[in-house]
């Protein structure tokens, strides 16, 4: 006989208030996401996962979770993160998965690249090397082209990353330490990287975490100013601003990504988000991504090419040094204005 049990908010108990974490499931009522799509059964760990695949541009192993502790109107991946959308996997499940992944590794990264930020660097996800034998005038030439496979989402490497990635419940650190722990035992040479928007990376959350293994995190810091945060998220931004320092005293590696909604999330909150990072370690790659309607948030336009370089412009006379512009497609959108980009801010930041 099994023996399941409900899993609590770990926020309360630590004395936080509890997210915007209502998930819409498949009867109709809603639940906590904690409840709806993490489970403990025989003191295991169950969690719904939408999917597992070779991610592009990441170039590392993505686990798609359903649930989510926001409920960001611009969300992109609002069918499963909002929806309980999946199948349950166990602990041992999800390591066995990436032990599997592992055995197609075409890259070792060191464990200071664990990121999605060094994946720009070594390929453009063209294919051109594959398909017509010969490198785009973009190809950084750093890979030989046996490196390159086709995955789910096109051509790249696969490197030696494990990502969780959809929605996000890191609230729940018991969960991920568990799955990091059993990862790094099963697997040789995986890093464990968390994409994260960061409301559950408490100090207590982030010893457990850094006691498992787990190694590095994508910060999606959504707004600086608290009321855009919760306008935009349903909940503070006070654990997110402050997760940034956390992260780095307990010698996690770290990046931090914002993006760019006009009208909503403008170059006043990037210069903000700037200062703080600068304020902790200029070296932090910074990701300014484009915004594209979606969700809640479809009445709203893209940035245009000038928005995006003006942002860009202003985060490096801030001080930070490793800037990647992410979705060019979305606003430079003839030859004329990817030729203008690449003249202004360089090939290797997009």
């Amino acid at each position: 006989m099994t023996e399941e049990k409900d899993v609590l908010c770990n926020l309360v108990r630590q004395g936080y208030k509890k997210g915007a974490c209502e998930v819409n499931l498949k009867n109709g009522i809603k639940q906590t996401a904690c409840k709806a799509t993490l489970k403990v059964k025989n003191n295991l760990y169950y969690r719904l996962i939408s999917a597992m695949h070779l991610s592009r541009p990441e170039d590392y192993f993505s686990i798609y979770q359903s649930g989510c502790n926001h409920n960001c109107l611009k969300c992109h991946s609002w069918e499963f993160s909002k929806n309980f959308n999946g199948r349950w996997y166990s602990t041992d499940e999800i390591a066995q998965q990436c032990k599997k992944y592992e055995e197609f590794v075409t890259v070792s990264e060191p464990r200071e690249r664990a990121l999605m930020y060094y994946a720009n660097d070594l390929c453009k996800h063209c294919g051109s090397c594959v398909i017509f034998n010969k490198r785009s005038p973009l190809c950084p030439n750093k890979l030989s082209k046996d490196k390159i496979i086709l995955g789910p989402q096109g051509f790249g490497p696969a490197r030696n990353i494990v990502a969780f990635t959809g929605g996000d419940i890191a609230c729940q650190a018991d969960f991920y330490a568990e799955v990091t722990k059993k990862i790094k035992n099963r697997c040789r040479n995986l890093w464990v990287l968390l994409e994260t928007n960061g409301y559950g990376l408490t100090p207590k959350n982030l010893d457990l975490l850094q006691w498992a293994g787990l190694d590095s995190y994508w910060l999606d810091i959504k707004a600086f100013d608290e009321d855009k945060y919760k306008k935009l998220c349903g909940v503070s931004n006070k654990t997110v601003l402050n997760s940034p320092k956390e992260i780095l005293k307990r010698n996690f590696v770290l990046e931090i990504l914002t993006v760019y909604i006009p009208n909503f999330i403008e170059l006043d909150q990037f210069k903000k988000i700037a200062e703080l990072i600068v304020e902790l370690d200029d070296n932090i790659p910074f990701h300014i991504l484009a915004f594209f309607p979606q969700y809640k948030l479809k009445s709203y336009r893209p940035p245009n090419l000038d928005e995006m370089i003006e942002t860009y412009k202003a985060v490096k006379e801030i001080g930070l040094k490793r800037i990647q512009i992410g979705n060019v497609g979305v606003f430079a959108k003839t030859d004329e204005e990817v030729k203008k980009l690449i003249k202004i801010v360089g090939v290797e930041t997009i």
